[in-house]
């Protein structure tokens, strides 16, 4: 078994079992855009008050393999690839009872999508001055949901994948942190519990990647805001907590197409809203969460681009893990998708995915998964991944396999 220690406030606490871990998102653009306490392997364990200042640093290299069925998914997994890896190394250090910092540079490999560029994956400076009260600067992770923190972290969870509908892997560049501020805080209840919230505001950099087979080419991509916030009552059972999780944001893009004249600004407010529950006892962790995206659009040039009503997308899953031996941990979960409530018949329309996974400890620093998807539904596949196939052409059923293996100190 290994320790989850919550790190979202220095108040930490430390319980025996699973955790999974994720990634807050909006959608627009055909983009997913979204963002939990840090993971073990991510969060340096930092001196208390009074100790000497020490500089902590960790690190994980991952390396996976992708096959499909049919439909390639991520990366050209129809044939098979190796184009799965990431690789990070994060330090921290307390420079005051109540200051402290902290970095991670991160670097992967996921289809077209990374290419090993080096980057600051999140920074921040923190200065807590009660248990209910910090303050943090930098580029922090968003609170979304459970577990969106982590979800570059393979070693503090079961699953290779979380679950797509609320934690889309192929978001993760754009939307695993936010660059501005966010007030936190763990207070007590006595016997009520307790509670842990986070606000935060500020913007996320976003990097232009246009498909050249793409009938839109965006010419200029922004976050003019970012805010949001998350509220999780530790219920007075013991391993019960439920809460919600509110993200309100708006993307700017200036988009052109192919053989049309001039170009269009279009403006896509985006509001992310997810309740969320998790209960863990001895070995078992369960947990579920339900979500609902509203998205409209606000076009200049509506012959380039619509102006489009608000669009309400539905996402939820249930999942369960189980630490069988201390080298051996089973995961399953159900996840699903519907890019519209109105439109819910149609493959394109909708994802089912039900998910199966076997983690294997080698030892305490080496990490090896096997998994298994079972999908229904084409919604979110890329086209360009798909010899330019629309998503309502592409095979209706259709699995998923993957290998991962991790080394992480």
């Amino acid at each position: 078994m290994w320790e989850y220690r919550r790190s979202s406030t220095t108040h930490t606490r430390t319980r025996t079992g699973m955790r999974i871990t994720a990634a807050a998102l909006v959608a627009a653009l055909e983009l997913a855009l979204g963002c939990g306490p840090e993971g073990r392997a991510v969060a340096a364990d930092l001196p208390m008050a009074g100790e000497s200042l020490a500089l902590q640093a960790h690190g994980f290299v991952g390396q996976g393999a992708l096959k499909s069925t049919d439909n390639s998914y991520l990366a050209d997994s129809k044939r098979g690839t190796l184009e799965f890896s990431d690789v990070g190394i994060n330090f921290t250090a307390q420079l005051t009872d109540r200051l402290r910092v902290g970095l991670q540079l991160f670097a992967r490999k996921l289809g077209s999508v990374g290419n090993f560029n080096a980057k600051t994956d999140w920074f921040y400076l923190d200065y807590r001055w009660r248990d209910w009260l910090g303050v943090r600067a930098g580029r922090v992770k968003l609170p979304f949901g459970l577990y969106n923190d982590t979800s570059d972290i393979d070693s503090a969870r079961v699953a290779v994948l979380l679950p797509g509908s609320i934690y889309p892997v192929n978001g993760r560049d754009f939307l695993l942190a936010q660059t501005g501020f966010e007030v936190y805080g763990y207070a007590g209840l006595r016997a009520a519990g307790a509670l842990d919230y986070r606000l935060y505001a500020g913007t996320i950099f976003l990097q232009i990647t246009n498909t050249p087979t793409s009938p839109l080419q965006v010419q200029s991509l922004s976050v003019p805001y970012v805010a949001g916030g998350r509220l999780m009552w530790e219920t007075p059972v013991e391993g019960l907590r439920v809460g919600g999780s509110l993200q309100a944001l708006r993307l700017d893009t200036v988009i052109s197409v192919p053989g049309m004249a001039g170009t269009a600004l279009v403006k896509i407010p985006a509001l992310l809203t997810v309740g969320s529950v998790e209960y863990a006892t001895g070995d078992l962790l369960l947990a579920a969460e339900y979500s609902r995206w509203f998205v409209s659009s606000n076009s200049s040039a509506p012959m380039i681009y619509p102006t489009l009503p608000t669009v309400v997308s539905e996402r939820a899953y249930a999942l369960a893990t189980y630490q069988v031996r201390h080298w051996l941990a089973p995961g399953a979960y159900y996840s699903l998708l519907f890019a519209n409530v109105d439109q819910r018949s149609g493959r394109a329309n909708r994802l089912h995915d039900v998910a199966a996974t076997v983690r294997f400890d080698v030892n305490a620093h080496w990490i090896v998964k096997l998994e298994g998807h079972y999908f229904d539904g084409t919604q979110g596949l890329d086209p360009a991944l798909n010899n330019n196939v629309p998503a309502a052409m592409l095979t209706q059923r259709w699995a998923l396999f993957l290998l991962k293996t991790t080394a992480y100190f």
